[in-house]
């Protein structure tokens, strides 16, 4: 397949995950996906799937709180010739624990991943976007958001910190580059994924949940990609998504 734009998605983990729907999801609408993880085998393993179900992608194994690593990254995309049509920063973690239980170190780490992360990578993306804005008639810069981007709940400071942090950035960025043709969005996940993580991981509680009680990674990926096609005289800067049984 001959692509003529790019994505970006960074903090891609299983295939059977977020990350990896949005990949195959752009991958889908003809996009070259620049597939972004910290695991080797789990970045190559998606590129794999992709390019051997007719679309294109290219692995980067970076950490997206290392500096070092964001340029490296970045000349990997620019020395594509494919201009960078739509960019999600999807990095994230998680851990509850007890507020006096927190470590300086576990807070710092977290922080650093959920927000500053966004901070590199957004740096970098903007100015090669802004550089390529005659290539291409869209440009979108995407961020994963959550519950605890709104509201903190008892046992997760770190990652509310993180989170909230992250959705200011957004905020700040948006109406920055908004004027500039640049859309950037917020999405509000406001529930459990359906993807391996949970499934595997947590198969008990995945089940508690019933029928239809997870978020559907395709359903998500559409929302993203949805999203991306707005028009520019009625840009969306914040979304969230629910299950219809989610108590908000």
């Amino acid at each position: 397949m001959s692509s003529k734009t790019s994505a970006l998605v960074m903090g891609v983990g299983p295939e059977e995950g977020l990350g990896g729907s949005l990949c195959k999801r752009f991958a889908k609408e003809g996009m070259t996906v620049f597939v972004c993880g910290r695991t080797h085998k789990k970045v190559e393993n998606l590129c794999t799937i992709i390019n051997n179900t007719s679309g294109d992608a290219i692995p980067i194994v970076a950490d997206v709180t290392n500096a070092d690593d964001v340029i490296n990254m970045m000349k990997v995309i620019s020395k594509s010739n494919l201009p960078l049509e739509l960019a999600v920063y999807n990095a994230g973690n998680n851990r509850p624990e007890s507020f006096l239980d927190v470590t300086p170190e576990v807070f710092v780490s977290m922080w650093q991943v959920l927000c500053f992360g966004g901070f590199l990578t957004s740096q970098a993306i903007l100015r090669l976007m802004i550089e390529q804005q005659e290539m291409t008639s869209k440009q979108s810069l995407f961020f994963t958001g959550a519950s605890g981007s709104i509201r903190g709940k008892a046992g997760f400071s770190s990652f509310a910190s993180g989170k909230g942090g992250l959705r200011m950035l957004a905020q700040s960025m948006a109406r920055e580059f908004g004027p500039k043709g640049i859309h950037v969005a917020h999405i509000i996940i406001d529930g459990v994924i359906k993807g391996d993580k949970v499934v595997k991981g947590f198969s008990e509680y995945a089940k508690s949940l019933g029928e239809d009680g997870l978020l559907d990674l395709e359903a998500i990926a559409d929302n993203y990609w949805h999203l991306h096609q707005q028009h520019k005289t009625a840009w969306t800067q914040e979304i969230d998504l629910r299950p219809f049984k989610e108590t908000f």
